[in-house]
C-alpha cells in the first residue's frame, strides 16, 4: 500500500513535468523501458543500435523494495516498448501502467512468454517462482516475443531483428547444449542452497534436485536450526562439494553449512540483477550464465 500511494503522488507531480520533457531532442530509434536486467540485456542484444534501452532497477538494487522516482515514470510514459517480469511481485507496475498517458506503449510481461511454475512448501502453499528466464529454453521464448514487438514497432528494421534474433538464439541453444552435456555427465543430480532458491525453471528444466534453505523468493532472512540440520546432514549424506548462495546475497547461512561439511561456497547467478561492478564489466545473460556453466562443473562431479 505504501508503494502504491508514494507511485500515485509521483503520478501527479510528473504531470506538470511532461511538457518539459518534450522538447528534448529525439535520436529516432525505439525507446525501450525495462525493470530488471534480463528484460534489459534481452533487449539491449537483440535490439542493438536501433533502440535506446533503459533499465529502471539500478545494477546492484535489491529488485524486491524498488520504488520509482519522477524521472522513472517520465520514461515509462513516453516509452515505445515497456518490459517488466510480471507476477505478483510487480502488481504495482499494473497500476503505474493503467495511469500512464502512453497509448502506444507495447507492453511485454516476461512471465506471460512462458508456462509458469510454482513452488511448494512444507504447508502445500503455492508461489509462483517469477525468474521465468533462468531456463535458457524460457530464454528463447522472451526472446521471441521481444524481437516480434521490435518488428511490430519499426518494421523497416525487420531484417535487422530478426537476423540479431537468430544469432543470439543460437547462443543460447549452444548454452543450453552445454548445461545439459554438464549435468549429464556429472556424477549427482542434487544441488545445495544455503539461500533462496529461484531457480525452479532452471531446475525442472535439467531435472536437478535441490534443497535450499528458502523456497523460491521467501521474504524471512533466517533459517530454522532443523532447516539447517538438514542441509547439513544432506551435504556429508551425499558428499556435495558445493553450497550455492544467489548473487547480491548474503553468505552467512552457506558458510555456516561448509564450516561444518567441509563443502566450497559459490555463487549461482540468477541474473535477476548485477553488481554495479559486473555492470560496468559489461557482463551479460549469457556470460553470468556461463559461469554458472563453470560452477556446475565442480557441484555435480
Amino acid at each position: 500500500m505504501k508503494k502504491l500511494i508514494s507511485l500515485l503522488l509521483l503520478l501527479i507531480f510528473t504531470v506538470g513535468l511532461f511538457g518539459c520533457t518534450q522538447n528534448s531532442v529525439d535520436s529516432g530509434k525505439l525507446k525501450i523501458v525495462t525493470v530488471n536486467f534480463p528484460g534489459y540485456d534481452f533487449a539491449r542484444q537483440l535490439s542493438g543500435e536501433k533502440a535506446e534501452v533503459t533499465m529502471l532497477i539500478p545494477a546492484g538494487a535489491e529488485t524486491h523494495s524498488f520504488e520509482p522516482t519522477t524521472s522513472d515514470i517520465v520514461k515509462i510514459s513516453q516509452c515505445d516498448i515497456f518490459i517488466y517480469t510480471g507476477g505478483e511481485s510487480d502488481t504495482w507496475i499494473d497500476s503505474l501502467i493503467k495511469s500512464a498517458d502512453n497509448p502506444n506503449m507495447e507492453i511485454i510481461a516476461l512471465i506471460d512468454c512462458v508456462e509458469a511454475k510454482a513452488h511448494e512448501d512444507e504447508h502445500s502453499h503455492s508461489e509462483i517462482d517469477e525468474h521465468v528466464w533462468t531456463s535458457p529454453k524460457n530464454a528463447i521464448k522472451i526472446c521471441n516475443k521481444i524481437s516480434s514487438v521490435l518488428v511490430s514497432k519499426d518494421s523497416k528494421n525487420q531484417s535487422y531483428y530478426e537476423n540479431r534474433l537468430d544469432s543470439y538464439i543460437d547462443k543460447l541453444e549452444a548454452l543450453h547444449k552445454e548445461f545439459r552435456e554438464v549435468i549429464d555427465g556429472g556424477v549427482r543430480k542434487t544441488l545445495v542452497f544455503g539461500d533462496r532458491f529461484p531457480l525452479l525453471y532452471f531446475a525442472e528444466e535439467y531435472s536437478l534436485n535441490y534443497h535450499a534453505a528458502f523456497s523460491g523468493c521467501s521474504e524471512d532472512t533466517e533459517p530454522s536450526a532443523g532447516t539447517v540440520a538438514e542441509l547439513i546432514e544432506t551435504v556429508k549424506k551425499e558428499s556435495i562439494p558445493v553450497i550455492f548462495k544467489i548473487e547480491l546475497s548474503s553468505d552467512s547461512i552457506a558458510k555456516t553449512i561448509a564450516e561444518e561439511t567441509g563443502a566450497e561456497v559459490l555463487t549461482f547467478y540468477s541474473c535477476h540483477n548485477v553488481s554495479k561492478e559486473d555492470f560496468d564489466k559489461g557482463e551479460t545473460y549469457l556470460s553470468l550464465m556461463n559461469k554458472n556453466v563453470d560452477s556446475l562443473k565442480i557441484a555435480l562431479y
